[in-house]
């Protein structure tokens, strides 16, 4: 029995209820833009449907060994060329761009590492410069380097 009301092929019915659904709710609207499109395919039955899926389940399990390569830097999902002299070649100039890189990184490192000690020798001088510039505006108090030697320091300095 092959008797739908909305048949999946692109008809003023069915395009009117696209875009409706695009309108109302826009997941709505793309359930039936699937639907036109591939529509057919599924043939209305769950056992089609079920086949479809099925076939589409076991090409991506297949397909699934063919791409960790591609995550894995060091092959960069090149496979062998037939020439032996330039797959050796390539693997070389591979080898050492990876050894510039490693390089560069440490570079890279090292000079985050010197920018963190400038900026905290940087801190430390604007800290002490305020500290000095707080011990001379306390009351009674003068820095360690004010010593005239005929101030009286209230026994915070030294009365030499």
């Amino acid at each position: 029995m092959n008797t739908a009301i909305i048949k999946p092929q692109w008809s003023p019915l069915t395009i009117a209820l696209m875009v409706g659904g695009f309108i109302l709710f826009w997941p709505l609207g793309l359930a039936v833009l699937g639907y036109i499109l591939w529509g057919e395919k599924f043939g209305g039955s769950p056992e089609k449907a079920q086949a479809y899926w099925n076939k589409g389940k076991s090409w991506c399990s297949s397909n699934k060994g063919a791409h960790r390569n591609w995550t894995n830097h060091r092959s960069y999902g090149m496979n062998s060329s037939g020439n032996a002299a330039f797959d050796d070649y390539r693997a070389e100039q591979l080898k050492r761009l990876d050894e510039e890189r490693a390089r560069l990184d440490a570079e890279i490192d090292a000079f985050h590492e010197y920018m963190a000690n400038l900026n905290k020798a940087k801190d430390r001088e604007e800290f002490d410069r305020f500290m000095n510039e707080r011990r001379g505006s306390r009351q009674g108090y003068d820095a360690p380097t004010q010593n005239n030697g005929d101030q009286n320091n209230n026994g915070w300095g030294n009365n030499g």
